[in-house]
């Protein structure tokens, strides 16, 4: 894997700057300063999916992540960067599968069994999608609760939840 020069690298955090900044042109401006062939550098790669996220450009989203994958495997960001984008384009079950198959190897990462239980509640597996909250939570409690509260994929598990409570 190439190696991103220091000046590289600069334009790379200033494209991370310019996203936190809410200004996608500025941050391709410079992400479009690295060389071609570094392009595909996972470093690059999360940055440049970040900003066709911010775009919702999802299919640019899957093609990006799908080459983070093959480029570092190792990192969990471009399994849920790809699901995740699989899911804003309708394809949740798609999206489910693919994150499903490496939720062992990240154990540390609470958004895998977080967007896992969004995948199912989606698709109507309202106790599958407790169960995997639950690990979830065992994971970052804290995180999990913030999210939660203000996420609309998981509103059939709360619905549920509420049902079985008024019972």
């Amino acid at each position: 894997m190439k190696t991103l020069k220091p000046a590289e690298r600069h334009h790379l955090r200033a494209a991370e700057g310019w996203l936190e900044l809410g200004n996608p042109a500025e941050a391709l401006a410079e992400l479009e300063q690295i060389a071609a062939k570094r392009l595909s550098h996972p470093d690059v790669l999360e940055v440049s999916w970040l900003l066709f996220a911010q775009e919702q450009n999802w299919p640019a989203c899957v093609k990006t992540a799908d080459l983070l994958v093959q480029q570092a495997p190792e990192r969990p960001g471009g399994w849920i960067h790809r699901s995740f984008a699989l899911h804003e384009l309708e394809r949740t079950e798609e999206a489910f599968d693919l994150l499903y198959h490496v939720r062992g190897s990240f154990p540390d990462q609470w958004v895998i069994p977080y967007n896992l239980a969004c995948y199912l509640a989606q698709m109507g597996r309202i106790h599958e999608a407790a169960e995997e909250l639950a690990s979830a939570l065992e994971v970052d409690s804290n995180a999990v609760k913030n999210a939660a509260s203000v996420d609309p994929d998981l509103e059939p598990l709360r619905a549920q939840l509420e049902k079985l409570s008024k019972k």
